[in-house]
């Protein structure tokens, strides 16, 4: 990491509208996060333009490299690439001279002054409420224990107590790494459920449910399926079918959506 220049004025722009889901989605993964500022600008001709979305323009962009957020790989003071905006209401490429940036991008091997987006609209206009936003969400993406990527349920089992109204539900997740990643749910006579995540190989009934907005709940509620898949319910019995798929309807309604606002 390295810390962003300081004593630059504040650009005219507005904090870029993106949820913590869209910041780590374009965290994950990107060798640069740069703020850059914008020197020259030149439009490239549609027809030389593949894949542009409707009511956007391909910009040729030349600017200055004024501080490196996140990543180890070399960077140049001036900086080349490609971007993709949207057209103005006039139908005009929007004029962004001057206007400072942050890019999420990756190193072209062997010239130090070209980057490649990490997606055609990977440049937002800067700001320093922007930043105070994104360093958080870099600094969880690149930790050394940052909880592993979900990609689904292994196993499902719920099993009743003693009493009436008590039970347990455990789901054991497939990660990408294989790491242990497993959610228990306790119900206990007279109290609210009680769920949590254990990010280790031990199954803990005190783990807690995580906090919005950090990179344990987008793990989750990213990339968990909208309800429990069949063939991952172990419980044999109906009844204990019921309440594992009760209790993981439980989890989706208290994580919530997974909001974007980038495809």
């Amino acid at each position: 990491m390295v810390p962003s220049a300081t004593g630059a004025q504040e650009p005219a722009s507005t904090t870029p509208g993106l949820t913590y889901a869209d910041m780590v989605d374009l965290a994950e993964g990107t060798p640069l996060v740069l703020r850059a500022q914008i020197r020259e600008q030149a439009t490239v001709e549609q027809e030389r333009s593949p894949g542009l979305a409707p009511g956007f323009v391909r910009l040729y962009v030349e600017a200055r490299t004024t501080a490196l957020i996140a990543g180890n790989a070399p960077v140049g003071e001036s900086l080349r690439y490609l971007v993709d905006v949207p057209l103005t209401t006039k139908g005009k490429a929007p004029k962004l001279k001057k206007q400072d940036v942050i890019l999420f991008a990756r190193p072209v091997r062997g010239r130090a002054d070209q980057v490649q987006l990490v997606d055609p609209q990977a440049q937002f206009p800067y700001s320093a409420a922007f930043e105070e936003r994104l360093r958080p969400v870099l600094s969880s993406v690149l930790s050394q224990d940052a909880p592993p990527r979900v990609t689904g349920i292994r196993d499902a089992l719920a099993v009743e107590g003693t009493l009436v109204g008590e039970s347990e539900t455990q789901l054991f997740l497939d990660t990408e790494n294989d790491g242990p990643v497993s959610v228990t749910i306790v119900r206990r006579p007279g109290q609210e459920p009680r769920w949590g995540v254990s990010w280790t190989e031990i199954v803990d009934q005190s783990a807690r449910a995580p906090q919005r907005n950090t990179l344990e709940w987008y793990r989750l509620a990213c990339s968990l399926p909208a309800n429990l898949p069949a063939d991952a319910n172990l419980s044999r019995d109906a009844r204990a079918r019921e309440l594992a798929t009760a209790d993981y309807a439980l989890i989706r309604e208290a994580l919530g959506p997974c909001e974007r606002t980038r495809s």
